[in-house]
Order: structure tokens, then sequence, then C-alpha cells
């Protein structure tokens, strides 16, 4: 990989790692559906203007938005809104590489090696101990915790749903799907708006939305959004996934540190150690399969 591309690389793992402050930020001020909302209505416009409509079969393209952009971000906002510390929500949401494995097993009758079952004991045992550590709030939290693993199902449903366009429609780029999928959950998430935040909590929002507020959608919708998702394409499109797709496991690392620096959100002991024990589980997943038995030498003649 060139060293602008490491860069670039790098950048969108910071982006998505602040990503999660940024949202604890926006729902100061504004509730999570019509947060969800006006970030989508702002990736599409006015990027419809200048991106070609996909090739994709427009069921396809439905099930995408609903999936990766209505389900995971109605869960993950309404996670964080409830109580689930930023920090540790990008580090839960990771779940989904586990749930994307299974279902890739359950969809794609993809095979499930040893080092992904050993992995998702591994991560599955961190979150156990994450959510027994959440205890002091434990009505709230768990709450938030439970929705956080909804939002990782959602994203692992949309990536089979992005595998199965990638299938049927393999020159389709990844910027012109993620725009025009954001036209998917714009509807949905204003009518959740209206029904179970309310037109009054709507229209004060948006007649006293402050800086924080506009900064927030601005960088979820163009940062998080356009650039990360588009530049993330463009390097899987031109590298081997391998050398790619690793790098998001930072971004919980940063989303961690940035929560700790911003926030002031702190772990205990056995949140450390869940933390811990989510990561290790990642890594086996991702780099196990890497690791090869030492050959039996050659005996003697």
């Amino acid at each position: 990989m060139s060293t602008r591309d490491r860069i670039l690389a790098l950048c969108v793992v910071i982006v998505w790692g602040v990503n999660f402050v940024i949202i604890r930020f926006g729902l100061d001020g504004i509730p999570p559906f019509l947060l969800g909302g006006l970030r989508f209505l702002f990736v599409l416009f006015p990027a419809l203007l200048f991106v070609p409509f996909p090739k994709a079969p427009l069921k396809l393209l439905v099930m995408y938005g609903l999936a990766m952009n209505f389900g995971q971000f109605a869960f993950l906002f309404s996670a964080i809104k409830l109580g689930m510390p930023a920090g540790l929500a990008s580090l839960v949401l990771q779940a989904q590489a586990f749930f994307t494995l299974l279902l890739c097993a359950l969809f794609f009758r993809e095979k499930i090696r040893a080092n992904h079952v050993l992995g998702i004991a591994v991560a599955g045992g961190g979150i156990t101990v994450l959510a027994m550590g959440q205890a002091p709030a434990a009505n709230i939290t768990a709450l938030g915790f439970i929705l956080t693993l909804c939002a990782a199902l959602s994203w692992a449903s949309g990536n089979l749903v992005n595998k199965r366009i990638g299938s049927v429609s393999p020159n389709d780029r990844i910027l012109s799907v993620v725009v025009w999928s954001a036209a998917i959950p714009i509807l949905p998430f204003f009518v959740c708006s209206y029904l179970f935040e309310g037109p009054d909590v709507i229209v004060s929002s948006l007649l006293n939305i402050d800086l924080k507020g506009v900064f927030s959608i601005i960088y979820l919708s163009f940062l998080s959004s356009i650039f990360g998702y588009s530049v993330w394409g463009n390097l899987l499109s031109r590298y081997e996934t391998w050398r790619v797709a690793p790098l998001t496991l930072l971004v919980p690392v940063v989303g961690l540190a940035a929560a700790w620096i911003v926030l002031d959100e702190t772990l205990s002991i056995a949140q450390i150690s869940g933390a811990v024990m989510v990561m290790v589980g990642l890594l086996i997943n991702v780099f196990g399969a890497l690791i090869r038995r030492p050959r039996k030498p050659l005996s003697s003649q």
C-alpha cells in the first residue's frame, strides 16, 4: 500500500472512531430518529446531483438502505441516547464481524473455520463481561447495550446485502450505493421521529439547533458517510481485502481514546478486561487463519 493510501486509510479510521463522540454531541440537542433522518438527508443532497444511480436491483438497494442505514443507526443512536457510553459503543458494534460470519454461513453456506469459532467464543465472553460491568445503571445501560448489539446485527445484515449487490452488479461504485441508499432511511427516520419523539420536539430541535448540532450533522453526513465509505471502498477495490479490512480494528481503539479524552468516559477493571477480550477475539478472527502449524522435520534417510 502506498504512503498516500496508508494516510487516507488512517484518516478514515480516525474519522470513524471519533464518529461516536460526534454522535454523542449531536444527541445533546437532537433526538435520535431526527438526527438519523437529517444525517441521511444531507448524504443524499446534493450528492445525488453528481453521483449516478447504481445499477444494482432496486430491491437490493432498498434492503441495504433499511439494514445498513436505518436499522444500524436507529439502534445505535437510540443506544447512545439511552446511556450506552460512546467509547464502548464503538467496540461492541464490532460484533458485526461475528454476526456477518454467522449469517454468511447460514445464507451463503460459507465455511466457518476454527479461528472463527475461537474468536467468537473469546469476543462473546468479552461482551458478557462488558454487560456485567454495566451494573451501576443496569436499567438504562443494559437497554443501550442490547440496542448496540441490534445495531451490529443490522450492520451484518447490510453486509450480506452488499455482498449480494457485488455479485449481481460488480461494476457499481461503492459511492453510488452509499449515496442512493441514503434515500431509503430518510422517510422511516422522520416517520419514527414524528411518532416517537413528537412534532413539538422536532420543531424545537430544529429552531434551537446550535453549532454543535450543525457540526454533528455535517460530520456524520460528509466525513463519516461520503468521505469514509467512498475512500474505504476505493481502497478495497485496489488492494487485497486482507491489507485493508483489518485496519477497522483500530476504530474502537480510536473511539475509546476519543471518548476518554473528550467525554471523560472511564472504564472499570471489569470493563477493560471485557474490552481486551473483545479485541483479542477480533484479532483471532482476522489473523488466526494466517497462523500455520510448523511443519514436521523430514526424517533422515
